[in-house]
């Protein structure tokens, strides 16, 4: 295995890592001693599940989640630029896509470094595969402003360029909040504007449906309080 920072994916849920993650990556990780994670529980957890032989307490982790201080992520390279392979970790997904990840990854490519992505899901690329909405021009905006006023005009933005550029645009909400924002996406868009829910990707709680807003408003979701969805309009 050649040094390298290699960004390995890990299960949306609840999932067997057979169903979603070739056994290469297995190999990979493996091979890895250092660590770079967004959490270091979850990513202790996730590395057991690859091997529950794994010794946890000989790896090294280095913490990039959004309380760590990001004036030492410079330092984190040391092992890799001494020739040892080093992974990052996120807690669900592919890191450095809609996760932390991407400040580390850049300062590697800064340097020369390589950099090496596995498979793995990503609920945002997997969300567009079945939507049924664009899938050649597609733009994810994170989460939308809290306040009322906020939020109503800048889901008219994405409506209005999904619109005139053909473009998909894909959000997210907080699980708990999720029938909330989707009362106010049905009371917001237009009639005729497709909103796709995607929820529990991956898992056995996969629901994923695209209707117009129209016809959205005389369904019901299922309960998905608990469960992480992404909204796409197109």
């Amino acid at each position: 295995m050649s040094p390298a920072l290699y960004l390995i994916p890990v299960e949306l849920g609840d999932t067997p890592q057979e169903h979603v993650l070739p056994a290469y990556n297995r190999d990979i990780i493996l091979g890895i001693r250092h660590f770079i994670v967004e959490d270091v529980r979850s990513a202790r957890r996730f590395l057991k599940r690859v091997d529950k032989d794994t010794d946890i307490d000989s790896l090294t982790f280095y913490p990039m989640g959004k309380h760590a201080d990001t004036k030492l992520f410079a330092s984190y390279l040391c092992p890799l630029e001494a020739g040892e392979a080093m992974g990052v970790i996120s807690e669900a997904g592919c890191p450095a896509v809609a996760d932390p990840g991407a400040d580390v990854v850049a300062l590697a490519q800064q340097r020369g470094l390589p950099v090496v992505p596995l498979v793995g899901p990503s609920s945002i690329i997997m969300a567009v595969m079945a939507s049924g909405l664009n899938g050649q021009s597609f733009a994810f905006n994170g989460y939308l402003p809290i306040d009322p006023s906020e939020r109503a005009r800048r889901l008219k933005q994405l409506e209005a360029r999904a619109v005139q550029e053909h473009q998909t645009q894909l959000f997210i909400e907080t699980p708990f909040r999720n029938h909330k924002f989707f009362e106010i996406l049905c009371q917001t868009l237009h009639p005729q504007t497709r909103l796709c829910v995607a929820a529990g990707i991956t898992t056995e709680e996969e629901w994923i449906h695209t209707h117009r807003i129209s016809e959205w408003r005389h369904r019901q979701l299922p309960d998905l309080s608990k469960t992480p969805a992404i909204f796409l309009i197109g």
